[in-house]
């Protein structure tokens, strides 16, 4: 990767009018270099300003950067650009679904697997479908969000929509929109409160995750405080199959999700931020079976 960084930045030089921004400026997100892969992408967007993939570039960066907004809007804008784009109604799709939008979500997910997004959109569709109480499918076509639509909402009544007690294991089902991902609660002392960790082969591997990580919140609680940065929020790492995020939840427990290494930061921090606090809701609320 340091290679081709390299590479294209030696192209990029040469020829400033090159699309190897795209390839540049997608490889710097991936390795968490933000701020310099949207310097590149915006600087690319003003010399291609019809480029689609400009603008769906801009748009994963300002995901990861947790700019919903000009994610949004930067995905309206490939849609304007090319209607069929998959990436941009996937895009639209999930940061609908994480804003509780669920109509919103249906129809961009349904154009997008109209279009050949594959079986994991499929999956995300009836997720959301399952979210939003529907059965059957909209009508295909670009789908505009409500006008209320604001990306910084919080998602409120997700958790509301299934009274009573529910299953542990199944407690964040609701949340996920994506085959690749999975949420585990854990207790102070490792034990696996809720939800399921699967590997890649889907096995079930929650309580091997849970030993694993015993104890994991106190040594993070203890170096925070010994640094003098205050408490701890969360932990985001890359491992060679997933991207895992980790956060510290009521009665000393640990939240951990893990998803596809495609995902973007910002939309794993997300869905982290939604199961953390569905989680101390559960929690508070004592309906455990």
């Amino acid at each position: 990767m340091a290679d081709d960084i390299s590479k294209w930045s030696e192209e990029l030089a040469r020829d400033p009018s090159s699309l190897v921004f795209l390839q540049l400026g997608d490889a710097l997100r991936r390795q968490g270099q933000l701020e310099v892969a949207l310097k590149i992408a915006l600087r690319g967007l003003e010399r291609h300003s019809r480029s689609a993939e400009a603008h769906d570039l801009v748009a994963r960066i300002a995901v990861d950067r947790r700019d919903f907004a000009r994610a949004f809007s930067e995905w309206e804008a490939v849609l304007r650009l090319a209607p069929g784009h998959v990436g941009a109604m996937k895009g639209l799709g999930y940061l609908s679904f994480q804003q509780g939008h669920f109509d919103a979500a249906e129809r961009f997910l349904n154009d997008a697997a109209a279009g050949g997004a594959g079986p994991a959109v499929v999956s995300a569709l009836e997720t959301v479908r399952r979210s939003s109480g529907s059965t059957q499918a909209p009508p295909v076509g670009t789908a505009t969000p409500p006008a209320s639509y604001s990306p910084g909402l919080e998602l409120t009544n997700a958790q509301s929509r299934t009274p009573g007690a529910v299953d542990p294991q199944n407690l964040f089902a609701g949340l996920l929109v994506d085959d690749g991902q999975t949420v585990l609660l854990l207790d102070a002392s490792g034990f696996v409160m809720a939800g399921v960790y699967l590997d890649h082969d889907a096995h079930d591997i929650s309580q091997d995750v849970g030993a694993q990580l015993s104890g994991i919140s106190e040594e993070v609680r203890r170096s925070t405080r010994h640094l003098g940065i205050g408490e701890w929020r969360s932990i985001t790492f890359e491992t060679h199959a997933a991207v895992v995020a980790m956060a510290p939840s009521a009665e000393n427990g640990l939240l951990v999700v893990a998803a596809s290494r495609a995902t973007a930061l910002g939309l794993l921090r997300r869905l982290l931020d939604r199961c953390v606090e569905h989680a101390n809701a559960w929690l508070e609320r004592g309906d455990r079976t």
